[in-house]
């Protein structure tokens, strides 16, 4: 349900979910094609309401699951229309034969993940395992802190995808973002309109003699591949002007990723997403004893920002903490892209599944490392006595 906060400042009460449903209905995509699943529900149920209502034009497919959602979405853009989806979990592994066909086309799908843990066991709650499943799928990836962040890079996401002929995900946690309400500041329809812009002319299947989704052999398709990779490279200074002009317009400043603290420094803990704002306020806290923490949260993680992190994070201690687990790795995914940066490297895995995890225990995590030395990889939080039966 949506309130109306402030209708002169234009401010509304808005979920993670429905905040998504409420740009894209802004937006007014031609195509959305989508199947429901868990915790990305509330934004297609909230969606599917505004073309029910008739405040979108949108031509709304549903169909019998995700892998034919994103095909759905495929064949619509090929034909040049701006298209939209959303997913989570399983749903977005289920996609994951069509994502890579989605960026080898170079076709501006816009697509909002709730992020959920993958099975088994079956699982509906928050981690990052989903997401990180397709990092390297050639999709622009963007990760998101809290309901106003999702609200805006939505919008910023169209312009991107447009920009750069590439599809683009916007990450949020499911349910600590997607279900909670935050008093968001939105902007106008008609402002929307005019920042997003009209879909761009392209060359696509129904104006021209070109062929989607031909057969490569060996003496093209490296090109090919090559060809996306140079792109997705390429798209990062697209992604910070559209960055800059959406400042212009909001005085809401986005950048590649989120600095909070860092410049100072000694101990700098590399969080994704919601769990970013308890490690804040534990950096807060420790600032106050006179104890230089600062907090690095990650927010367009493909393309990665190589050179920026290596200068930002030039001499720090780093912890990554993250919400996936290593699998037979040395750290967990995030962290491989970390551990080439700083003076000393560490990495701890915690909240798998959504297992909780509050600002206590983000104040532990940080005692820990300022008070005695740690080991290089560590899981926090869990049961050691469950541990020891599940073994037997």
């Amino acid at each position: 349900m949506i309130f109306m906060v402030d209708e002169k400042k234009k401010r509304m009460l808005l979920s993670g979910g429905e905040a998504v449903a409420y740009a894209e209905m802004q937006i007014n995509p031609e195509v959305c094609s989508a199947y429901p699943i868990t915790p990305q529900t509330p934004i297609i149920e909230t969606f599917a309401k505004y073309v029910s209502d008739g405040k979108v034009t949108t031509n709304m497919i549903l169909t019998e699951s995700e892998h034919s959602a994103m095909s759905a979405c495929i064949g619509a853009s090929a034909f040049g229309a701006r298209t939209f989806t959303a997913t989570s979990s399983q749903g977005l592994l289920y996609m994951n034969e069509v994502i890579y066909t989605a960026s080898g086309l170079r076709l501006p799908i816009v697509m909002a993940v709730g992020n959920r843990a993958i099975g088994a066991p079956i699982n509906i709650h928050t981690d990052h395992s989903d997401s990180f499943t397709v990092r390297d799928c050639g999709w622009v990836q963007i990760y998101c802190e809290d309901v106003q962040e999702v609200y805006d890079t939505m919008l910023m996401a169209q312009r991107i995808a447009e920009k750069v002929n590439l599809p683009v995900m916007v990450m949020q946690d499911g349910f600590y973002t997607t279900h909670s309400l935050q008093p968001i500041d939105i902007l106008s329809t008609e402002v929307v309109k005019q920042f997003v812009g009209e879909k761009p002319k392209t060359d696509n299947i129904s104006n021209t003699k070109m062929t989607i989704g031909s057969f490569a052999l060996p003496d093209v398709y490296y090109e090919a591949r090559i060809a996306i990779s140079k792109a997705i490279d390429a798209s990062k200074d697209v992604i910070e002007n559209i960055q800059k002009e959406f400042f212009d317009l909001t005085k809401r400043n986005y950048n590649l990723f989120d600095s909070y603290n860092v410049e100072d420094a000694d101990y700098v803990f590399v969080v994704l997403n919601s769990s970013a704002q308890l490690f804040k306020e534990a950096c807060d806290e420790y600032r106050k004893k006179g104890i230089k923490i600062g907090v690095l949260r990650p927010r367009v993680f493909r393309p990665f920002p190589f050179e920026e992190l290596e200068k930002e994070l030039e001499g720090k201690k780093i912890i990554v903490v993250e919400r996936v687990g290593n699998y037979g790795a040395e750290f967990s995914p995030l962290a491989l892209e970390f551990s080439r940066f700083g003076k000393e490297f560490y990495n701890i895995v915690f909240g798998l599944g959504g297992r909780d995890f509050n600002l206590d225990d983000a104040n532990k995590v940080v005692e820990m490392f300022t008070k005695e030395k740690q080991s290089k990889f560590q899981y926090y939080g869990y049961k050691k006595e469950m541990l020891e039966e599940i073994k037997e």
